[in-house]
């Protein structure tokens, strides 16, 4: 059996006297794709911004292929070379066009010429449907659009993990199908990502492993048919009741 991906041991997080991460452990193998579902303020986006080390842990281990990256002396910048991350706020560049959005990183951290990012770049756009928007700067764009073009520039810099924290949430109904579908596209592919999503029905047919987080903890983990069908912990059960219809029967 490989070693996993990613491995997290023992996370704890705090902001002051309030415990945001409470003893999480979590290993990801090549290719999962593991959906965090739970309330708000359950510990979700949290989690992803220590992962990417936006966010220092107060105690526990983070490991990426086997290399403990929540050691203080590692170089946060190197680390996030190897994981994207997408945001519910988009986070593009307002002065830079869709296109010096997607190679911005490429160039200026992995050293990509000028004409290899634009390749890279113009392929991903074009095949997510944002080609013919590559000179806008993404006022032009509506919500899904920047969406779409957060997810290419993620992309662009070929990450071995992807997180996406709640990427739908800020989007009209409409829109949110466009974007799903992309995710869909990279988890069919082999992607490995980590998301925290409220979109249920996604999760079930798109997460290798769900997990169902409360007051800091994960309480619960397991394939989708087991978390969504059949729960063990009553509080999984209480919050599926809420959200899904049939309380996820």
């Amino acid at each position: 059996m490989s070693a996993p991906l990613l491995e997290l041991v023992g996370l704890r997080k705090t902001y002051g006297d309030r415990v945001v991460l409470d003893d999480v452990s979590l290993s990801v193998s090549a290719g999962d794709v593991v959906c965090l579902i739970g309330s708000s303020g359950s510990g979700k986006s949290t989690l992803l911004r220590c992962i990417d080390l936006l966010e220092d842990v107060d105690d526990g281990v983070i490991r990426l292929d086997g290399e403990e990256i929540s050691d203080p002396l590692v170089d946060p910048r190197l680390v996030r070379q190897r994981i994207g991350m997408v945001f519910q706020a988009y986070n593009l560049f307002p002065h830079l066009t869709v296109l010096d959005n997607c190679t911005l990183a490429p160039r200026r951290v992995q050293g990509l010429s000028r004409a290899q990012a634009e390749t890279r770049a113009h392929e991903l756009l074009d095949r997510f449907g944002l080609g013919e928007h590559v000179a806008k700067h993404p006022d032009r764009l509506s919500g899904g659009q920047q969406q779409r073009v957060a997810l290419v520039r993620a992309l662009c810099a070929r990450p071995e993990l992807l997180l996406l924290d709640e990427i739908t949430a800020a989007l009209d109904p409409e829109l949110v199908g466009d974007v799903l579908a992309i995710v869909r596209e990279l988890a069919a592919e082999g992607t490995t990502m980590i998301l925290a999503t409220h979109e249920m029905s996604f999760a079930r047919d798109v997460a290798t492993t769900v997990c169902f987080l409360s007051e800091g903890r994960i309480l619960e983990q397991g394939p989708p048919a087991q978390i969504f069908s059949m729960p063990r912990e009553e509080r999984t059960r209480q919050f599926l009741s809420r959200v899904l219809p049939g309380g996820g029967e």
